[in-house]
């Protein structure tokens, strides 16, 4: 185990629409850690120029007991200060941008804290679907592109990166949940709990990321889960109403995905999909 004393901070690269927020609420179970959720969105904190789900935790909203009141200046090194906030050593962040996660294992390092990079990926056909049940009026090849390129940044700062790291596939967290659960807490230096995979027992914090997923966390704490902050679209209300809060490996895209859309897909990124395909 490392030092209980020192910061570590664990920063999530990959697509969105890759399961983030699913992986930052089951590490932010632990008893030592914290889930951020997007951090990069502290930069809006109590801005109201910002949309209201852009600058408030999502569960909570406004009267957030954590987020509520929080101010970061842009300089002083955010996980440090959260951590001292919340009284976790273990900081978990999916905002997922290059730059930022290059940027905040910088401070992390220079604190002589511990940055942890975990780059999470998911069958590229499910990303797309995702985005297209989102964004039913995006372009399908656009969406398509902006996976492949976003993929092959993420390895890219992956293979860069000088620290701890872990390729993470959706499908194995849902699939083969206590191991891979494991092999996270070993890399990151902390004690496997099995109650992490519960993660919608747990009162979570977070800004940004998927609304789902965080309404199945929200369901368990709110006796009325209209009371949360979280609301969900006519989209997707219906599969996680009817969710029942475990981890679930979530396959939609081979019902929904339109036979044209997985036909582009195939012409334009089933070389970049290989390593990520699943279920075949």
């Amino acid at each position: 185990m490392q030092d209980r004393s020192r910061l570590t901070a664990v920063m999530i690269c990959g697509a969105g629409h890759s399961g983030s927020t699913l992986l930052g609420m089951i590490l932010g179970s632990h008893s030592d850690a914290f889930y951020m959720g997007e951090g990069g969105k502290a930069r809006y904190l109590g801005d109201e120029k910002k949309p209201l789900r852009k600058r408030v935790c999502k569960i909570c909203g406004e009267d957030c007991p954590v987020w509520a009141g929080f101010e970061w200046d842009g300089d002083t090194p955010l996980y440090a200060q959260v951590s001292a906030h919340v009284g976790k050593r273990v900081i978990i962040d999916s905002t997922k941008d290059e730059g930022w996660i290059e940027a905040r294992a910088g401070e992390v390092r220079a604190g002589d804290g511990t940055p942890v990079l975990l780059k999470l990926s998911r069958d590229g056909r499910a990303v797309v679907n995702s985005r297209l049940r989102k964004y039913p009026d995006r372009d399908p090849a656009a969406q398509i592109r902006a996976w492949v390129d976003k993929m092959a940044s993420a390895d890219a700062l992956f293979e860069a990166f000088d620290g701890p790291k872990m390729h993470v596939r959706y499908e194995d967290l849902a699939e083969n949940s206590a191991s891979t659960i494991e092999a996270l807490c070993r890399l990151i230096g902390i004690e496997y709990q099995p109650g992490m995979a519960n993660f919608a027992a747990v009162e979570h914090h977070v800004l940004g990321g998927n609304s789902g997923t965080q309404f199945i966390a929200a369901r368990s704490r709110f006796d009325d889960p209209e009371e949360a902050f979280v609301s969900l679209g006519s989209r997707t209300r219906d599969y996680y109403e009817n969710h029942s809060g475990r981890i679930e490996l979530d396959l939609r895209w081979k019902t929904e995905m339109k036979p044209e859309h997985l036909a582009l897909f195939e012409q334009m990124a089933a070389t970049a999909n290989s390593p990520f395909q699943w279920g075949e």
